[in-house]
């Protein structure tokens, strides 16, 4: 590569998420960034295939796939072919980079530790406020970023009608790194929300819902959930979460 295209990929980085140059040399670019571990690495073209970006973890291929599926080479790289495609698969890389476990964790504890130093009242129940309004917060990012703004079931994009949803509730779990994990919940629209925290709807493994005896075909028809409702994809990650959901779903039934 000429010192062209390495400026270009460094500038499409920097305006996708990857902030950080690690190496610039004529054979790759290797991209970080301060606000997520992963880093990505992008080589001299294949003939006829453009850029080749690889990305670490492995595991952000295995999600980019999901979304970007026509770019992928191997199961190792994805090509672009000009710009214009390297930009949305770096942009949608950081997204999943910054959403994935232990970023948030991450960022949660340097947040805490900063608001709690800035802070003159003390007191136990005012570190839990503090702990509970940043981790909400962040945890809401997290879900925006792995689906991409949008309802994991109906894929609505309105952000005013989404809500970040537990499958273990924030209570329930018995460590940051569980109630901060984006695996343990959906972004969903208010109505698919409502049903999920009071256990009136649950998914199986396959990410299909299924809905309390009380939510029966008619009331669904009214809320505009009739026929098969559906996870747009799920992980095998999420399936601890689920199954402690199903089981309090079960319990309320």
């Amino acid at each position: 590569m000429n010192s062209f295209e390495r400026t270009l990929i460094q500038k499409t980085g920097y305006d996708h998420g990857w902030e950080v140059v690690v190496e610039d040399t004529p054979e790759r670019v290797v991209l970080a960034s301060a606000l997520h571990k992963a880093q990505a690495y992008i080589t001299e073209p294949l003939p006829g295939a453009g850029w080749i970006l690889t990305l670490r973890p492995s595991r952000l291929l295995r999600e980019l796939e999901r979304v970007e599926w026509d770019h992928l080479l191997t199961d190792e790289y994805f090509g672009a072919d000009n710009e214009a495609e390297l930009s949305v698969l770096l942009g949608q890389a950081a997204r999943f980079a910054r959403a994935l476990p232990d970023a948030p964790e991450v960022r949660f504890t340097l947040a805490v530790k900063k608001e709690l130093s800035a802070t003159t009242i003390t007191g136990t129940e005012v570190e839990r406020l503090i702990r509970q309004r940043i981790g909400q917060d962040i945890y809401r990012e997290s879900l925006k970023d792995y689906w991409e703004g949008a309802c994991a079931v109906t894929g609505i994009a309105v952000p005013g009608l989404l809500r970040a949803s537990h499958a273990k509730g924030w209570a329930e779990c018995t460590t940051d790194a569980e109630r901060l994990n984006v695996f343990n919940g959906f972004l969903l629209a208010a109505h698919l929300d409502a049903l999920f925290d009071r256990h009136l709807m649950t998914f199986n493994d396959n990410g299909e819902a299924v809905f309390a005896p009380a939510i029966d075909d008619a009331l669904r028809s009214k809320l505009g959930l009739a026929g098969l409702l559906k996870l747009r994809w799920i992980s095998p990650e999420h399936l601890p979460f689920l199954n402690w959901h199903r089981t309090a779903f079960s319990k309320a039934a």
